[in-house]
């Protein structure tokens, strides 16, 4: 299926985003958009030198006139975390930078699914939502799901099996409140409780670990490796490139995207990450899986979090 994806922020995610749509085949155009035009000129230039290389692609620096008939916007602008600095405490600036953005956008894109990938995503899709008011099915955040994708690779190197047999979710925001849905995780189908006792120790496997440790690699992760090289980009370059991937699908597929939730789980009027079914229309319905009782605590206390930040901006 042909799509047109714009790209709003031309820095190190969102060309990283770029490439990445058209190294796996999601978008067949992609337009750059960057208050710095210089900046998205060279990394179109850049990329377009590679796409000899893909299948029948194209992508050139544009302004917002250029995102007339995308399917999909993808907005990466923003300031990007320190090193120490938490998610949340960029709120104040990135808000400001998404209601300039929201402003303009939607006047030429006003049927686009429109994906958040800028932090703190929550937050900044929630807003988004409310200066555009836009139905929320069309807008949603990347949420968890690259901490998703790294609790995965973190059980898969555990219990030594292959990543795409690993089933388990980080819910809640995208943050330091997050959690991970341990009693609904299950490995090639069997619950993760009871695959140790089944399966690995017929093989010897040493699969002892604490889930806290587990929890903390994947909270943590972000924050080390921007302490390491200054950013995160390939993760979370190949976590949006999935989420248009699906969007371009025939099949519904269930992610862990941040999303309006209007009564799920007892939850109101906060984006946060439980898990969602997206299909070409964006999202369809929320899912509301049973969780343990002390999971329902949590996501209710991270949607709480948010919502104090949502009050301290003045969204």
């Amino acid at each position: 299926m042909q799509k047109k994806v714009t790209i709003i922020g031309a820095g190190a995610v969102g060309s990283t985003t770029a490439f990445a749509l058209l190294a796996r085949n999601a978008a067949s155009e992609v337009v750059l958009i960057d208050i710095n035009t210089e900046k998205s000129l060279g990394e179109a230039l850049d990329i377009k030198q590679a796409t000899p290389f893909l299948d029948n692609c194209s992508i050139y620096a544009g302004s917002y006139r250029d995102a007339v008939d995308s399917d999909v916007v993808i907005l990466t602008s923003g300031v990007g975390r320190k090193p120490g600095q938490s998610r949340l405490e960029l709120v104040q600036t990135n808000v400001q930078i998404i209601r300039s953005i929201a402003q303009e956008i939607v006047k030429y894109a006003p049927d686009a699914l429109y994906l958040l990938v800028a932090n703190p995503v929550d937050i900044l899709t929630y807003a988004f939502l409310k200066y555009t008011g836009l139905p929320k099915n069309q807008v949603f955040g990347t949420g968890t799901v690259l901490d998703t994708i790294r609790l995965r690779t973190r059980l898969a190197e555990i219990y030594n099996v292959n990543k795409q047999q690993v089933h388990a979710n980080v819910l809640g925001e995208h943050g330091d409140t997050s959690f991970v849905a341990w009693s609904t995780a299950t490995i090639a189908g069997v619950p993760l409780d009871e695959y140790r006792d089944s399966i690995a120790v017929s093989y010897g496997l040493n699969t002892e670990y604490e889930r806290d440790d587990v929890e903390t690699y994947v909270r943590k992760s972000g924050g080390k490796i921007i302490a390491r090289k200054g950013c995160t980009v390939y993760g979370i370059g190949m976590s949006a490139t999935h989420i248009v991937k699906v969007l371009s699908g025939s099949a519904e597929t269930a992610l862990t995207v941040s999303s309006l939730h209007d009564g799920e789980y007892g939850i109101r009027d906060v984006c946060l990450s439980s898990l969602s079914l997206l299909d070409s229309r964006g999202i369809k319905s929320i899912i509301t899986q049973k969780l343990a009782d002390d999971e329902l605590k949590k996501l209710h206390a991270s949607a709480e979090a948010l919502k104090a930040v949502i009050r301290d901006a003045k969204i």
